[in-house]
């Protein structure tokens, strides 16, 4: 089991590592098909692994002053409840449903990290959010205006995020990211530093949340990918320095949407 647990853990850190948000979305689909995890344990497990691994990759980004800690805990905080809600509403799923599901939430991530791409090739390689923090400092100069609609959409986006941590399993960084730039206007560094910290409250919520339910975790398959992912993470931050981001982010979303068609056709085949 190790032979397979190992290289497979390594993927998934490497994803993360070089692309931040989005790249644990392969955990899933991996203890599924690869492990022969049923889908309510890989979740579970998957919250394990994408916590542990968050937990660890804050520590550089916190070296670096990378992170908004207070900010971090704050966006974690508002989404416990959504994280509570997804999942108690994974257990009234049937495994299938839930990965036809989870398929459509990788190809909405495809399409996303698809449009980020072209929308940093028509800015030169920055990203609107990138481009919109550099106006930040301008927001002092205006009169004072009521941050309500900032306040609901960042209360929106958390208690969102949340919600897919804890039915899916998933860390939403692919989510939590591009909230934290535009809402709360940090530059993108510190943007990918901070979603850790969110994601590391949002899977630890969640977990706790199925702490009650009838589920069987594979401890040592869990370890095994912990580490493994924990590892490919600081080979995935090399890999960002010598290969172009679009290259990256091109060629992992393909891979998305392969693994989202291959799921979504085991499961279609099992609800037929």
């Amino acid at each position: 089991m190790l032979a397979v647990t190992l290289p497979i853990g390594l993927v998934v850190g490497i994803a993360l590592g070089a692309l931040g948000g989005g790249g644990s979305i392969l955990t899933v689909p991996a203890l599924v098909y690869l492990l022969g995890l049923d889908p309510r344990s890989a979740t579970t497990g998957s919250l394990v692994i994408v916590g542990i691994t968050a937990l660890i990759g804050v520590v550089p980004h916190l070296r670096a002053g990378r992170v908004r800690l207070g900010q971090g805990v704050v966006f974690g905080l508002l989404g416990v409840g959504g994280a509570f809600a997804g999942s108690l509403l994974s257990t009234t799923v049937p495994g299938d449903v839930l990965l036809v599901a989870f398929a459509v939430l990788m190809l909405v991530v495809a399409v996303m990290m698809t449009r980020r791409r072209r929308a940093a090739a028509r800015n030169g390689g920055v990203s609107p959010a990138e481009a919109g923090t550099r106006t930040a400092p301008m927001l002092a100069l205006r009169p004072f205006r009521c941050a309500c609609r900032v306040a609901v959409v960042l209360v929106a986006t958390a208690t969102a995020v949340g919600l897919l941590t804890g039915f899916f399993g998933v860390g939403g960084g692919f989510a939590v990211v591009p909230a934290l730039v535009l809402a709360l206007r940090l530059p993108m560094p510190v943007a990918v530093g901070t979603s850790l910290v969110v994601i590391t409250i949002n899977s630890a919520s969640s977990l706790v949340a199925r702490l009650g339910q009838d589920v069987t975790l594979d401890w040592g398959v869990i370890a095994a990918f912990s580490a493994a992912a924990v590892a490919g993470t600081l080979v995935g931050a090399r890999v960002v320095s010598r290969v172009r981001p679009d290259r990256l982010n091109l060629a992992f979303t393909v891979l998305l949407v392969a693994v989202a068609l291959y799921t979504a056709a085991g499961s279609v085949s099992q609800l037929l």
